[in-house]
């Protein structure tokens, strides 16, 4: 699920493409979107190509490419480029719901419990992430102690720095609140879920990536809210 601005671009984007064969400018966009400055252009380039909906094409001026569109999650004839979200179907991310927390189940025999898989996270820019699907993961006992606990599978690669690579999948424990430095679910304007590391200064609230090709994201303590703490991680070859 796209923001509204970040739907607005697509559709501006694939409207030239489709009748003047290149993109917009930047001020063109800006124009169109009725934003003030072009680093809102680039805040949302960025998140549209992080999320696998274009790709900027190197070495070649306002040279962009739609891979995909939010209405059918269906790509186009090339493929997405890295760390693209690939299932496009999403509900309201928000892990902390009353409603959805239960107590995880005993263990088996063999030391091993089965929580909830949530669906995707991104590790890149802010997506909506799949709940209540059904799916469970099985996890060693031992790696759950002490809350509430429920799986996620990382999409991006914008936290790869700290071992954390696309396709992996991570085990979160539910909390409302964390330290500078913990890596955490951010729920980002009650919309959008991602994977971050926290760090604060003063009132603001920084969502830093764990990788040099991404920019970190600053807010205002009131547009993020803290919906669990990495706990563990598992990666099948």
């Amino acid at each position: 699920m796209l923001t509204k601005k970040q739907h607005q671009l697509l559709l501006f984007i694939k409207e030239r493409l489709d009748t003047v064969g290149v993109a917009p400018s930047f001020d063109e966009m800006k124009e169109a979107l009725d934003l003030k400055s072009k680093s809102g252009i680039h805040r949302l380039i960025s998140a549209l190509e992080e999320r696998g909906f274009i790709r900027r094409l190197p070495h070649r001026a306002r040279a962009l490419e739609i891979l995909k569109f939010p209405e059918t999650g269906e790509a186009t004839k090339k493929a997405p480029a890295h760390g693209s979200a690939e299932d496009a179907t999403v509900i309201h991310p928000d892990f902390q719901a009353k409603s959805r927390v239960t107590p995880a189940p005993p263990p088996s025999d063999d030391g091993v419990i089965e929580l909830p898989l949530h669906g995707r996270i991104a590790a890149g820019t802010p997506i909506e992430a799949l709940q209540d699907n059904g799916t469970t993961v099985s996890v060693p006992a031992a790696f759950v102690t002490g809350g509430d606990h429920y799986a996620l599978q990382v999409a991006g690669d914008s936290m790869v720095e700290a071992g954390i690579c696309d396709g992996d999948t991570i085990l979160i424990r539910r909390a409302d609140t964390a330290d500078n430095g913990d890596i955490v679910v951010a729920l980002i304007d009650d919309q959008e879920a991602t994977l971050k590391r926290l760090r604060r200064k003063g009132d603001s609230v920084a969502l830093e990536a764990a990788n040099p090709a991404y920019e970190t994201r600053i807010f205002g303590p009131e547009r993020v809210k803290i919906q669990g703490k990495l706990v563990g991680l598992f990666r099948r070859y």
